[in-house]
């Protein structure tokens, strides 16, 4: 049997499960708070408060970390990787502290789980992180030079959801090619060709409960002109402030479906729109596959939506079947890409700092 703690860092908590092989034997969040986060200047410095307040939630459910046989980490903002798992090594931690494409908590992921298994001699992972890059050439140019587009998006579920269909019809994920849509906060469409992610888009797609998505142009611009706010400023409110909260005040969907249940037509058409932007980004993603793909998959939070993934369907189902594999899975994934390493199933990759 393979122990495996999953560290899952966020903005102001930290995620932490435990599984003995697929057997889950704890999922527990740690919260952070504002005047505990408040004394760092940079979040890299977190981890070793953080750090320990796992090991407290260990000693809470009378786990000794002697018993652990790896520990997986949320993956950071990395240079660009290669899918599966990388064994965490100095030169990641240092890149993850030091040098990561953006700040943001993932980055302690790695961090974490190598502070904890150094000292126990087991090794730490990470899975599939945000900067994952298997994009074709051709799907990186756009119509301005110098400006690419880039591969972030949430690979850590979909790649999941595409393991778990993959075995749910007992074949290789390499011999499939599939469209997978992330269903939440965010939204990202995949195209998994023969089991590599050749394409895909993330807040430059479908709008979300709370990101903007693909916008007119020339409005965006003026709006941006006009508006007198700062870089940092104009991103929060594409990021944060648009989507549902910038039509409706709030981003939680499932408020916005009730209020179309009860008769509201605007919330009606707002989440009908939802839908439709979703359909024609999966749409767009089935070209890079040359043909029908094998299945198209919804995952993600917003997946347990019956009416929004039934819109969905409905407008894509001609491309080929869809399934639904609702939930953001992210503490299983990680623990079962450890697993699958741990029982040479899969090989991890060794990280360089000069990674692409």
């Amino acid at each position: 049997m393979f122990r495996i703690l999953a560290v899952n860092p966020g903005s102001t908590s930290t995620k932490i499960a435990l599984y003995d092989d697929e057997a889950l034997v704890f999922k527990e969040s740690i919260s952070h708070s504002s005047e505990q986060l408040g004394r760092y200047d940079v979040i890299a410095d977190q981890y070793e408060m953080r750090r320990d307040a796992v090991l407290k939630m260990l000693d809470l459910f009378a786990v000794q970390p002697k018993t652990l046989s790896a520990v997986a980490g949320r993956g950071g903002l990395l240079p660009p990787v290669k899918s599966g798992a990388y064994e965490v090594n100095g030169e990641m931690v240092k890149t993850l502290r030091y040098a990561p494409r953006l700040q943001h908590a993932s980055n302690l992921g790695g961090i974490i789980a190598f502070e904890i298994a150094r000292p126990l001699r087991i090794p730490a992972y990470i899975y599939d992180p945000v900067t994952v890059d298997e994009m074709e050439a051709v799907a990186r140019v756009t119509g301005r030079a110098h400006m690419e587009r880039e591969a972030l998006g949430h690979n850590l579920n979909v790649r999941a959801t595409a393991i778990r269909y993959a075995k749910s019809i007992g074949r290789p994920l390499g011999e499939l090619n599939l469209v997978v849509a992330h269903l939440g906060g965010g939204i990202s469409v995949m195209t998994l060709k023969h089991g590599r992610i050749v394409d895909l888009v993330s807040d430059d797609g479908a709008f979300t409960p709370e990101r903007a998505g693909q916008l007119p142009t020339l409005p965006l611009l003026a709006w941006a002109l006009e508006s007198g706010l700062s870089l940092a400023e104009l991103s929060q409110e594409l990021k944060t402030r648009s989507g549902l909260m910038s039509h409706f005040g709030t981003a939680d969907a499932r408020a916005v479906e009730k209020m179309a249940d009860e008769g509201d037509e605007n919330a009606a058409l707002v989440y009908a729109a939802l839908a439709y932007n979703v359909a024609k980004v999966i749409g767009q993603f089935t070209v890079p596959l040359a043909c029908a793909p094998d299945a198209i998959l919804l995952t993600g939070g917003l997946a347990h939506s019956a009416r929004l993934t039934g819109d969905i369907a409905r407008q894509v189902s001609f491309l080929g079947p869809v399934v639904l594999l609702p939930g953001e899975n992210e503490m299983e994934a990680l623990a079962m890409g450890a697993l699958r390493v741990l029982r040479g199933e899969e090989s991890a990759h060794q990280f360089k700092g000069d990674m692409q």
